[in-house]
């Protein structure tokens, strides 16, 4: 899959391709719909399939201060966009010039004149350009004119996730952040990642006999609520079963919230200054203090049975 940062990157002589236009964080079973439907329509007129997305999120240019927490990382949308077969990702850098483009000014210079669109297809409340007055309905007008195809594909899937809402960003935002990692795994049709660059802690879990990869995040990851969850580590090519504790370690007064990922029975990796990926699979407990460290080894001991069971039980 190719993959393209800023206009100037498509090759001069790319042909017509159908696109779909979209933030896509998360590429959950919602998008997968939009994105699977642009690939089928490519295929069938024998043409490329292309995503555009967009550098920081949009509303950190319109509102600054208000970008919302990422469930995925780029580099990770376009692996699960490869997935379904998309054939190049064209990430546009969102800036504050870029924001006041006209929607008939987006349409021509990014669908028209560099990706020569054939058919473009979209959710039912897409929305584009300058204070996203462009919708689907303007885009047909255009593609009349510049003979391009619009499809419109309801995204909106549901299920017990959320009390019944409609699959969202927001939505499996929100559960990620109530720690509801069972409910965000419905949406996204696999469990929420967590990313970034395994760093020196105070070492207190190796002195403890739990010895744990601690996680730096990137900027803006949506990170699950405080506690102790069961999933995977992932670690030079290798999936490792995971205790992974979120939190400020109050055992310790700790202020800073940290991922720390626990490879179940492994002894003696070294992992620091790695770029990692931590799984969350499913919620074990809240965080909490204990009355000593004695009482904390207990229970860490009790978790990692508990996550030992449920990732078992998974697989």
């Amino acid at each position: 899959m190719q993959r393209w940062r800023g206009l100037e990157d498509i090759p001069q002589d790319w042909g017509r391709s159908v696109v779909t236009i979209g933030s896509y964080d998360g590429v959950h079973r919602g998008h997968q719909l939009i994105i699977s439907h642009a690939v089928e329509r490519a295929r069938a007129l024998g043409v490329p399939s292309v995503v555009v997305t967009f550098d920081p999120h949009p509303s950190e240019v319109v509102r600054p201060g208000s970008h919302p927490p990422l469930l995925a990382p780029h580099h990770r949308r376009a692996e699960l966009m490869a997935d379904l077969g998309v054939d190049a990702v064209l990430i546009l850098p969102f800036t504050t010039e870029f924001s006041k483009l006209s929607p008939a000014d987006f349409v021509a210079k990014v669908l028209v004149d560099k990706l020569h669109a054939k058919a473009v297809v979209e959710g039912p409340n897409f929305r584009f350009g300058h204070k996203a007055a462009g919708n689907v309905a303007f885009l047909a007008e255009q593609g009349e004119t510049y003979d391009f195809e619009v499809e419109v594909v309801d995204l909106y899937v549901s299920g017990a996730a959320g009390g019944g809402d409609p699959f969202s960003s927001t939505l499996t935002r929100r559960l990620v952040t109530a720690g509801d990692v069972e409910g965000a795994r419905e949406i996204l049709g696999r469990p929420h990642r967590v990313e970034g660059v395994v760093v020196r802690g105070a070492q207190r879990g190796r002195e403890l006999g739990f010895p744990t990869a601690n996680v730096e995040t990137l900027p803006h990851t949506a990170i699950p609520a405080d506690g102790v969850y069961a999933g995977y580590l992932h670690a030079q090519g290798e999936v490792m079963p995971a205790a992974i504790s979120v939190g400020t370690n109050p055992q310790f007064d700790g202020t800073e919230r940290t991922v720390e990922a626990y490879a179940i029975d492994r002894v003696g990796l070294d992992l620091y200054g790695l770029h990692v990926a931590v799984d969350f699979l499913a919620y074990v407990r809240g965080q909490a203090k204990f009355e000593s460290l004695e009482a904390l080894l207990e229970q860490m001991a009790v978790d990692v049975k508990r996550c030992r069971e449920l990732i078992a039980a998974e697989e």
